[in-house]
């Protein structure tokens, strides 16, 4: 029996979900349970950004891919995941449980980080990327369920904050891990691959010892037989679903963001890895402040404006010419501030438009629908950048997104009661 299984929780009329726990300013709470799974994302994540980081680099340079190669296998990275998510959200809800399947998907993603030391070739490569997203897809859903779940309505922006505030520390830290081992080990990616095999592991232990199977203190929820286009006749849900779509068809991989970066700043394989830093830096920066926002301001509201700093990053690559670091600088925060403002807030938002029963499911539909979005937004980025180049493919996008985010700001206006 796991330690977080075996323990008896205070019924939920003692110490209702999130009190308690760790206090905030106004009595706002942060959830034990979300604090343990932003331990959990924290150690993934600096395990999945070591590879992350060095992965465009090592694929293009060398493995010698061109953007489209690399656009294809850059869409399975992230399509595959979306193609899972549903069913990982489909399961817990189903009586698999929220912690059985995250923890499946956090374990199969370790395991696939040792892999890539032992495959070369595109088509294993591409094998071994898909199995890892195919675990990422599977925890996403059920992991931000046991978020939902743990915290009360109020402040649910704050708690997916605090959540994304700690996974973003991870993937802060994982760069940096990168760029010090290529620095210091001969064969410095089988390194960082292997290294990072190991971290991962250390974030399923974390998991399966000390994440409670509910966290509100009941018994588990009987499992639901709602099907899908069920969940797509609520409102709210259908409207951010759309949204969501539109709006990561046009959200260019960070991956290509930072290989534009790379052309522009000329900068030298071995500093390449410190890009994403700049994007983890202001979103750990800005996560939970974003989160308290949201709860005040309005948590779709925010999440539009969050794509328009996207856009204001698109626009600068574009138009600014020159290899100035203060393009760099705003380039990337400006892609930080996108995240904070987008990527908890969106799961918050969909929280409130579902019940519990249902809520691995509803996060799960949304969550697919951008997910696939953005893998066919990567292999069209990836084909427009062979054909016309990075500029203008990078125009192409923005002007799409400038689209999306007027046709979104219609579409998310008249709001369904009760869900801000």
């Amino acid at each position: 029996m796991y330690l977080a299984d075996g323990r008896t929780p205070p019924p939920r009329s003692a110490a209702p979900a999130g009190r308690g726990h760790r206090r905030g300013r106004r009595g706002a709470t942060v959830p034990a349970t979300v604090l343990v799974l932003g331990t959990v994302s924290l150690v993934t994540d600096v395990s999945s950004e070591m590879v992350t980081a060095v992965l465009p680099l090592y694929l293009v340079a060398g493995l010698g891919l061109s953007p489209l190669g690399f656009g294809l296998l850059d869409g399975v990275y992230n399509g595959v995941g979306a193609l899972v998510r549903l069913l990982g959200g489909r399961l817990a809800d189903r009586g698999a449980g929220h912690k059985t399947v995250a923890a499946i998907g956090y374990g199969l993603s370790a395991l696939c980080k040792p892999l890539l030391l032992t495959v070369h070739g595109l088509p294993l490569i591409g094998a071994v990327l898909a199995a890892d997203r195919t675990g990422k897809g599977l925890r996403t859903a059920p992991r931000d369920a046991l978020i939902s779940l743990a915290s009360e309505p109020a402040v649910r922006g704050r708690a997916f904050g605090a959540h994304r505030a700690m996974d973003t520390a991870g993937a802060l830290l994982g760069p940096v891990a990168a760029f010090l081992i290529l620095r210091a080990a001969a064969g410095g990616y089988d390194a960082v691959f292997a290294v990072s095999g190991c971290v991962a592991a250390l974030g399923v232990l974390v998991l399966l010892l000390f994440v409670p199977v509910d966290p509100r203190g009941e018994a588990p929820t009987p499992a639901s037989r709602t099907p899908v286009r069920a969940l797509l006749r609520r409102p709210a849900l259908r409207r951010l679903t759309g949204c969501a779509v539109l709006l990561g068809l046009t959200t260019v991989s960070d991956s290509f963001l930072y290989l534009t970066l790379q052309h522009r700043l000329d900068l030298s394989e071995s500093w390449f890895p410190l890009l994403p830093l700049g994007t983890s830096g202001v979103f750990l920066a800005l996560a939970l402040p974003m989160g308290v926002l949201a709860d005040r301001f309005g948590r779709r509201r925010l999440f539009l404006c969050g794509h328009l700093a996207l856009l204001a990053a698109y626009a600068l690559l574009v138009t600014v010419s020159g290899t100035s670091p203060v393009l760099a600088g705003a380039v990337l925060a400006l892609h930080g501030s996108f995240y904070a403002a987008t990527d908890g807030v969106l799961a918050a938002a969909t929280a409130d438009a579902v019940p519990e029963e249902v809520r691995g499911s509803g996060l799960a539909v949304v969550q697919t629908g951008q997910a696939a979005a953005r893998f066919t937004c990567s292999v069209a980025f990836g084909a427009a950048w062979t054909a016309w180049g990075d500029r203008t493919a990078l125009g192409a996008a923005a002007a799409g997104l400038a689209v999306s985010a007027l046709v979104s700001t219609v579409l998310l206006r008249p709001a369904p009661e009760g869900v801000r």
